[in-house]
């Protein structure tokens, strides 16, 4: 079970490099149910996710790189590329922030998961996160991987 909220971001932390990192590029086979393929780093990932927005079930299945390569062909849409920070938030939770390269050059995401819809319903976002797009699907990257350029932020 994945239970996430999902915020765009503005403005960097300082101290960014200070923090690990990964590259990672995705693709999507198919966005109603969600398969997807991800290289993070030397890894490679399939991953099914049922539909919802805050909480879906999710499955991750390792693949090798010769599967993934062979599966990056079949993509519908655009891959995605992007550098992920994890950035420790308190003793239970970790911010997975997303800088988006590519098609979606500019966007800027974080993700926080959490154990129970609960903890995520009544979560407190650090003041530097912006607008909430946990429960706007035009934000999940499978969408993302749809369109050509990324959504426009409301007042811009």
């Amino acid at each position: 079970m994945e239970i996430e909220r999902k915020y765009l971001i503005e403005e960097l932390p300082e101290d960014l490099e200070n923090y690990p990192f990964h590259i990672i590029e995705q693709g999507y086979l198919n966005t109603e149910p969600v398969v997807r393929i991800r290289r993070q780093d030397d890894d490679y990932i399939l991953t099914y996710k049922s539909k919802g927005l805050m909480v879906r079930e999710e499955y991750n299945l390792p693949l090798t790189k010769e599967a993934y390569e062979h599966l990056s062909s079949k993509v519908d849409g655009y891959m995605i590329s992007k550098t992920r920070y994890l950035i420790p938030l308190d003793a239970g939770h970790t911010i997975e922030l997303d800088i988006f390269h590519g098609h979606l050059d500019g966007l800027k995401m974080a993700e926080v998961e959490f154990a129970a819809k609960e903890e995520a319903d009544s979560f407190v976002p650090p003041l530097w996160f912006g607008r909430d797009v946990t429960f706007s699907g035009e934000y999940h990257n499978s969408q993302l991987s749809q369109n050509d350029s990324r959504p426009q932020t409301p007042g811009k």
